[in-house]
């Protein structure tokens, strides 16, 4: 076949030849320009390390890559938008590189172990160090012989502290990421972060650092506050917040978004209560902007609120008996959503105040 291109190329001039070996170059099959890429549709939660992950490509190999071959079609803080198809880096063909920005630094590739985030997730890659010197307290709602609000879903009991829980370890996991020291207030050494609609239920969950959670309501309150109170003075002069994640329960008819609680004359509690709000709408007009977000923000007369020693907020993640408010946080992608949404928001809200502590 070349010697048929050669004879061919003496007596053509030089566009004519090269215009025609592209043409039986095409005609045979091979690209002229670049290799075909696999694709990925972003789905709701989804962030560049969490698709690389899932398609078993390591974020610090193919991290510049990614961003390589979909220039243009990423957010702010490598954001991916629900619904746009996204080009994946082919295995072995990656590059590392001295660019970075400020969520992206040298320490990227560091690689972290959390145990408690179970076997699937416990090994995860630093994204920055972006909240180095920030001290979080994660409390999930209720736990131990308090399985907080209960529905029914298909004849299964839905349990508002496994849900909780659920999103509170995803959230740790993000900001553990970002160069965060993080306390898990409530935690359970079996469960891990699980991906299932229907999470079952248990009540081996213990208070940090491993205390049996007491039956009486006002014993269990009095011992998470003391725990975050105790750990709070261990890192005095660090910048430090609270979380208090919890699910309600109302009447089936009734629809409602993420809302936050501050202690009442909690200056500090009620800008990061505003900040995550502002976090959650801007999040709803970009990825549901005919919907709305009607999330409020409010004072609330709460034990863990009023008596612990760091800036905190009470968050509601929506209605455990409405259908609707259900999908929020039984689909594992949105309870993913959840998290990624409150990391952000609290990373403002560092971003705005770290100079006050």
């Amino acid at each position: 076949m070349f010697s048929f291109y050669y004879c061919l190329s003496t007596q053509l001039s030089t566009f004519r030849k090269l215009a025609l070996l592209a043409t039986i170059l095409f005609c045979m099959g091979i690209s002229a320009n670049a290799q075909d890429y696999p694709t990925y549709t972003a789905k709701t939660g989804d962030g560049i390390y969490s698709v690389l992950r899932k398609n078993n490509l390591p974020p610090g190999k193919y991290l510049n890559k990614f961003r390589e071959l979909n220039k243009g079609k990423i957010g702010k803080d490598d954001e991916l938008y629900i619904g746009k198809t996204y080009r994946l880096p082919i295995a072995g063909d990656y590059k590392t590189s001295s660019n970075s920005n400020a969520t992206t630094s040298s320490s990227s590739s560091k690689k972290l172990s959390n145990s408690l985030y179970g076997s699937k997730y416990k090994n995860f890659t630093q994204k920055s160090t972006e909240l180095k010197n920030a001290v979080f307290y994660l409390v999930s709602g209720h736990g131990g012989p308090d399985p907080g609000a209960v529905s029914k879903y298909n004849g299964k009991s839905l349990c508002e502290d496994e849900y909780a829980y659920d999103v509170t370890l995803r959230l740790s996991k993000e900001l553990e990421s970002r160069g965060a020291k993080v306390y898990m207030i409530i935690k359970d050494k079996n469960d891990g972060i699980r991906d299932g609609e229907v999470l079952d239920a248990d009540k081996d969950e213990k208070c940090h650092p491993n205390l049996t959670i007491p039956i009486n309501q006002v014993a269990r309150l009095k011992q998470r506050t003391n725990a975050v109170n105790k750990l709070y003075k261990k890192h005095k002069g660090k910048f430090q917040r609270a979380v208090i994640i919890h699910i309600d329960s109302r009447s089936k008819g009734k629809n409602i978004d993420v809302f936050f609680y501050y202690a009442d004359k909690s200056t500090g509690g009620k800008k990061l209560a505003n900040t995550l709000q502002d976090t959650f709408r801007a999040k709803y007009d970009r990825h549901q902007p005919a919907r709305g977000y009607k999330g409020t923000v409010s004072t609330r007369n709460l034990y863990v609120l009023k008596n612990t020693y760091p800036v905190a907020t009470f968050i509601e993640l929506g209605n455990i008996n409405h259908t609707r408010d259900r999908q929020r946080f039984m689909m594992e992608n949105n309870r993913q959503a959840l998290a990624n949404w409150l990391c952000e928001g609290l990373i403002a809200d560092y971003k705005k105040n770290s100079g006050n502590k």
